[in-house]
């Protein structure tokens, strides 16, 4: 398996015969289109990967606004994407990697070698493109995803002590000052801090590995014990995973409906305020 994170000289010096897809995955929440962006300038030779379409199930209060869609839809999106088994794909966005970190964490999963390109868009110095380059359709078996690498509602409700439950959002809207996406403002009870954008550097790129495993000690994570990530929808989540990955702390697992499933149910309690 390749690193979780690679940088652009790691990408150029992929052996030639290598099958290899560069995948833009910019996604907004406030509305914006991110096909547009893509448009407007993408790094050389990327495809735009629909985050809604591909890489999310339609959304519902009792699954969450992005569910894992079904296997066989992201199948179809890779045959379209052409990225046939075995194709090394890096993905990038222009939020230092908490979009596409989405695509990325679904292909390792499933044993395929992907990983993030780190600083994402801004790590790229040269001109853009505007246009897209076609891609041949290609056959991509269905697989399921591997339940050992999730962990679903009811287990949340009841994680043991040793199990560490993080929360990559945003620190207000872990401890309940603003909400606007899901039903109610808070946090899951027990769920730790840490917000993902806080595992980057200005410029968008990771932090120093021994920084990164700081802030997961902080929390209560040192590769010893099971983790479980989650965040408002299963996205950024994933980064979170990532992040953890390429502090050598392990691979975790994803709470996909995370807030936006657990709040939608008016019976589950929520807390607020600073970490436990």
């Amino acid at each position: 398996m390749i690193p979780p994170v690679v940088d652009l000289a790691w990408l150029q010096a992929l052996p030639d015969g290598q099958a290899s897809v560069l995948a833009d995955v910019r996604h907004y929440l406030d509305g914006r289109d991110a096909r547009a962006a893509f448009d407007t300038a993408h790094l050389p030779g990327a495809v735009f990967v629909d985050l809604e379409r591909w890489l999310a199930g339609p959304a519902s209060p009792e699954e969450g606004r992005h569910p894992l869609p079904d296997p066989a839809v992201f199948a179809e999106g890779l045959a379209q994407l052409g990225i046939a088994p075995g194709t090394v794909v890096v993905a990038y966005d222009d939020a230092g990697g908490v979009m596409a970190a989405r695509l990325v964490w679904m292909l390792r999963v499933l044993g395929e070698p992907a990983a993030l390109l780190d600083g994402g868009l801004t790590a790229y110095t040269g001109p853009l493109e505007r246009d897209e380059q076609p891609r041949t359709p290609v056959d991509v078996p269905v697989r399921p995803w591997p339940p050992e690498a999730l962990a679903e509602l009811d287990e949340v409700a009841r994680l043991g002590a040793g199990t560490v439950l993080l929360d990559a959002r945003q620190a207000e809207r872990y401890r309940g000052e603003v909400e606007t996406v899901d039903p109610r403002a808070g946090h899951i009870p027990g769920a730790r801090s840490l917000p993902c954008r806080e595992n980057l550097d200005p410029s968008g790129r990771f932090l120093p590995v021994e920084q990164l495993r700081a802030r997961f000690a902080a929390v209560g994570v040192d590769g010893t014990g099971d983790v479980v990530s989650s965040c408002g929808s299963g996205v950024t989540a994933c980064h979170t995973l990532l992040a953890l990955e390429h502090a050598g702390l392990g691979t975790g697992r994803l709470y996909v409906g995370s807030w936006s499933q657990w709040s939608a149910d008016p019976a589950r309690p929520g807390a607020t305020g600073e970490q436990p």
